[in-house]
């Protein structure tokens, strides 16, 4: 099976096939850089990320682009989010974008998830966005009104709705910014904002000084970098309406041409049922949730349900998704540290006690062609993990090119596509010290052993437990993993 994805645009399933053979394009709607990020956005950029890393591990060569958005997100107030929190911490507007752009460079990087190729900023694409916003103008999808505003006119674009599903005539006056007498059509959106005195972001236009509205900045910087017509748009399902909608129909209107042409969209993070979001006061910052689990384990979270679904914040949920990496983490630290013992001349592979690797890589990879099916690929990750076990446990000698090959499995399935496995266990454990440390203590119990003073290794191992480190002997070695207590 091909690799095939849930196209919100025509909302069914179909197969992946990008413009350019091997080349994806891809563009994801960033984050709103006016506070810390929260769990909501790890549940989006993890989805996004993997989506990213498995086409990458499918052979694409992928480009992928995830905006900043430092002005011109318009509140329902009218308010813009960044004036709104500059105000509020006192600082410089831009001082508090550099403030939060790096605090969610931070916590994407202790997520795990790869940076985008390109990080490009709203306000450093000012010239870009006024370009189309002439254009617009020009073909008669604008209009300019007496205050300095302009306005994109939807009964212009007969498709405007087609993403979201939403009828013209159905749609809420103000919606999301309150209804001004100069639209012409309650749903028109603002391109272009005239800047009162007051307004601290401002530039020059030949509409006068202003900052431009919110949704253009994603036209703007996704066609620029992607070109035109480009492959993949992701993000969260609830910037559908308008954000989402709002994009096709001004780059369409402004270039005759598709705009993107799958539309993988994310379900959201809930409380009780509810979105986490700032607004509502239900949120859990990044930075207070790894306070409190693993990256790993917060990624494992996500990816337990589906991308498109939305998940239900719990902290069950997270022990359950903490209790899930350590199985696969324990097994993997096992495996690594009977590697380390095996003799090299003992060459190579044989997988005679493992039925074999292929079907695992194969379920896993039949799951991710199946528009990205992380929950089923974990399962079939657990489904090696349980072989493994059994390979490890059984007592019987292991060559080494047997166990580099399951290591290598691993490395891909559990660490490249989904991040879940790093390539170094050992941070976890306590560093290069501990397993300095430990590496001594095995060899102290191993001539405790040869001496067959077996009070004494049977003490040290007792010892080693009381410390939440368990000593597990095999036929070919003794290997050494940290118990990790969940309360």
């Amino acid at each position: 099976m091909s690799l095939h994805v849930y196209n919100y645009l025509t909302r069914q399933k179909e197969p992946f096939e990008p413009l350019h053979r091997g080349r994806v394009m891809m563009y994801a709607c960033g984050p709103t850089v006016y506070d810390h990020p929260h769990l909501g956005h790890a549940k989006t950029y993890v989805a996004m990320d993997v989506i990213v890393r498995y086409l990458r591990y499918s052979g694409y060569k992928v480009r992928y682009v995830q905006n900043i958005t430092d002005v011109g997100h318009i509140l329902d107030t009218g308010e813009d989010r960044i004036i709104k929190g500059a105000r509020r911490e006192r600082v410089e507007p831009m001082e508090l974008v550099e403030t939060y752009t790096r605090s969610y460079f931070e916590d994407m990087d202790a997520l795990g998830v790869v940076r985008p190729d390109i990080s490009p900023r709203a306000s450093c694409h000012i010239i870009d966005q006024i370009e189309i916003i002439k254009v617009l103008l020009k073909k008669g999808y604008a209009y300019e009104t007496p205050s300095g505003d302009v306005y994109f006119s939807v009964e212009k674009f007969p498709d405007y709705g087609k993403l979201s599903r939403r009828k013209l005539e159905d749609m809420i006056a103000g919606a999301r910014v309150e209804v001004r007498e100069e639209k012409r059509h309650p749903a028109d959106f603002a391109l272009w904002k005239h800047a009162e005195p007051e307004h601290i972001l401002r530039w020059p236009s030949p509409w006068g000084v202003g900052y431009p509205g919110w949704h253009i900045e994603c036209t703007a910087m996704s066609t620029k970098y992607l070109g035109e017509t480009f492959d993949i748009h992701g993000g969260g399902v609830d910037n559908i309406f308008p954000h989402n909608e709002c994009e096709i129909a001004q780059s369409e209107a402004a270039t005759g041409k598709p705009f993107a042409r799958y539309w993988l969209l994310t379900g959201s993070l809930t409380v009780d049922g509810v979105k986490m979001s700032k607004s509502l006061g239900n949120f859990l910052t990044i930075k207070d949730a790894l306070k409190l689990y693993r990256p790993e384990a917060l990624r494992f979270f996500v990816l337990s349900s589906h991308y498109r679904s939305p998940v239900d914040f719990s902290r069950d949920s997270l022990l359950a998704a903490e209790r899930g990496v350590e199985r696969l983490h324990n097994t993997v630290r096992a495996l690594r540290a009977r590697l380390q013992e095996a003799v090299p001349s003992a060459g190579t592979a044989d997988l005679s006690y493992i039925t074999d690797l292929d079907p695992h890589r194969d379920a896993f990879i039949e799951a991710m062609d199946d528009d990205f099916n992380t929950p089923k690929a974990i399962a079939a990750l657990f489904d090696l993990n349980r072989e493994v076990n059994n390979l490890l446990n059984s007592g019987r000698p292991l060559r080494r090119g047997t166990l580099a090959a399951i290591d290598r499995l691993y490395r891909d399935l559990g660490g490249k596509v989904l991040g879940l496995i790093p390539d170094d266990l050992s941070g976890e454990a306590g560093g290069e010290v501990l397993s300095g440390l430990m590496e001594i203590i095995l060899d102290i119990r191993r001539q405790y052993r040869q001496a067959k003073d077996w009070e004494r290794a049977d003490d040290l191992r007792y010892r080693l437990s009381q410390l939440g480190i368990i000593l597990e002997d095999h036929a070919d070695g003794t290997s050494w993993r940290v118990e990790r207590r969940i309360e």
